[in-house]
């Protein structure tokens, strides 16, 4: 039997990951090299509950009285969400949750919430974080597929409860008055009621969490997070100074890795995170960064463009960008027009990352790469590998040159919950994703590698033809998908959601196509809407997009 050793380039090259990502921390402010003690416990801590109920605990034992979140019933700290969590924790427990089974979480983002996953970490319960927006099929089919013991939810998805059988306890994290909850269901406060707040015995390990994908084509697919190195925050710090000891707005939904992330990576740095009144509100987010003086704000892209749409004496009252030092966003592209106006009005302060649940961080473009390059990706952190491959998986080395995204990240996850995973290539994982490097080694992501239309023989990526429409003063969005052609194979469909000056032309778009583009690329039909659908983070839906029943234009 022969075992196979890493080769030497190898180890060299993951060691000298490691020195940079300590030094990324360091620089972060996640590690002080001073007192070695307070990390050590940090990391024993996160490798008893995992890395959110972790970051609590750490909190709690080096800034107790610190505010951790401010939410519509106010302020907590630390140390209120550790104590909270603790008895949260063992009535759970008392409710006949243990160690190993599964839960879901069904919530908006509030103490609720940071306490269902605070406590469920503690007790080594997987949670896994459903999403707001979902149907009953989708929300009966993932609460299915993961065995799911026990619902966490708020009391306005009452209606969508009844998609999965009744003898599946719930348990409410927040009431509305409106919603006429039944008092005999149980709520954080009847079953945290008269237990300890005292630290709980760890569990054998920690139970993770299962984050799920955007579902755009289908059922959303699980992707788990067992176990998370604290390695993986360098690659958030190494490229964007993210704020410590301060206050973040938190627009970007918990339950979604953007989100998530940023929640988790903010209370480890000491901040206070200010969530919104649980549903985004534009003007709101612009009145909490002034109000609390934010250094950060977190989004998904289409809420800046919510923000930055506001009408003009309505963003004049703020002044985002004499606070803010950081606007992190991620999730899904950034229209180019957004990009600009965002840097314009929030100042020097976008860091846009591209990612995905399955395989976390991959690159970062920076506000001088955005300026430069508005729809850039940007580069690798610390730690990741990207390569691109052509269509016969040979090395694309060449700039300019597009192929699918492979990368080499230690934090990617292994495989979805049902099984399945991704493709590997050299012993990096596709993206699923196709892009190209420029000159300068700034990526460019062109697509999905399913989202390409062959039309006529010729190759067509949405997202070049988006971007174009995007730009243009008198459209505020823009989607381009295939539809099945008898000549074509597939046919060219700009969906536009028109500006207030717009003239709703649709020779006048696809004139404007044939200008700037390949004949190719030039939209058979120009449909105009309100606004294109999207799911509860922002990301596009094609699929109803292609199903439209139109008239040809």
């Amino acid at each position: 039997m022969s075992l196979a050793l890493p080769s030497a380039g190898t180890v060299l090259r993951k060691a000298s990951d490691a020195a940079l990502s300590v030094n990324a921390m360091v620089r972060g402010g996640l590690f002080n090299p001073l007192r070695p003690d307070i990390a050590a416990r940090s990391a024993i801590n996160m490798a008893k509950f995992g890395p959110f109920a972790g970051a609590v605990v750490h909190g709690a034992n080096t800034h107790a009285k610190s505010s951790a979140i401010v939410d519509e019933a106010g302020e907590l700290t630390f140390e209120q969400l550790d104590q909270m969590s603790n008895a949260f924790a063992r009535g759970l427990a008392a409710q006949g949750l243990k160690a190993g089974d599964v839960v879901g979480v069904l919530c908006r983002d509030h103490r609720g919430m940071v306490l269902s996953l605070v406590a469920t970490g503690k007790l080594g319960v997987r949670a896994v974080l459903m999403n707001t927006g979902f149907a009953k099929p989708q929300f009966a089919d993932v609460a299915a597929r993961e065995q799911v013991k026990a619902v966490l939810h708020d009391s306005e998805f009452f209606d969508l409860m009844s998609a999965i059988p009744a003898d599946i306890p719930r348990i409410l994290t927040w009431v509305d008055a409106k919603d006429n909850a039944d008092p005999s269901i149980p709520t954080i406060e009847s079953i945290s009621a008269g237990q300890g707040t005292d630290s709980l015995t760890p569990p054998e390990k920690p139970g993770g969490m299962v984050i799920l994908t955007s579902g755009t084509t289908g059922t959303p697919k699980g992707a788990p997070r067992d176990k998370v190195s604290p390695f993986i925050t360098a690659q958030f710090l190494d490229r964007i100074p993210l704020p410590r000891n301060s206050t973040v707005v938190m627009a970007a939904p918990i339950f979604h890795a953007t989100g998530l992330s940023q929640f988790t990576l903010s209370l480890a740095l000491g901040n206070r995170v200010v969530f919104q009144q649980r549903r985004f509100d534009p003007e709101g987010t612009l009145a909490n960064i002034q109000k609390y003086r934010a250094q950060g704000l977190t989004v998904v892209p289409t809420m800046l463009q919510r923000i930055l749409d506001l009408p003009e004496e309505t963003l004049a009252k703020y002044s985002p960008a004499a606070t803010l030092k950081v606007v992190f966003a991620a999730g899904s592209a950034i229209p180019p027009d957004v990009v600009t106006r965002t840097l314009d009005y929030f100042g020097d302060s976008l860091y846009n990352l591209y990612g995905s649940t399955e395989c976390a961080v991959m690159t970062v473009a920076t506000p001088a790469e955005l300026r430069k390059a508005p729809t850039t990706a940007g580069k690798p952190p610390v730690g990741i590998r990207i390569a691109l491959y052509d269509e016969n998986r040979k090395r694309i080395t060449a700039p300019n040159v597009t192929g699918t995204i492979f990368i080499e990240n230690g934090h990617s996850f292994k495989q979805y919950t049902d099984g399945r995973t991704k493709e590997f290539v050299d012993g990096l994982m596709s993206s699923g994703d196709v892009g190209h490097f420029d000159t300068d080694g700034l990526l460019f992501i062109d697509g999905r590698d399913d989202d390409m239309i062959v039309s006529g023989g010729e190759n067509v990526f949405p997202q070049e033809v988006e971007n174009l429409l995007s730009n243009r003063a008198d459209v505020l969005e823009a989607a381009v998908v295939g539809v099945d052609d008898r000549d074509f194979g597939k046919r060219l469909r700009a969906i536009v959601v028109p500006g207030p000056d717009s003239k709703r032309d649709v020779q006048e778009i696809k004139d404007y196509v044939k200008e700037n583009l390949a004949r190719y690329k030039v939209p058979r039909e120009v449909i105009f809407l309100d606004e294109l659908p999207r799911n509860a983070t922002g990301k596009l839906l094609r699929k109803p997009l292609i199903e439209m029943e139109v008239t040809e234009s």
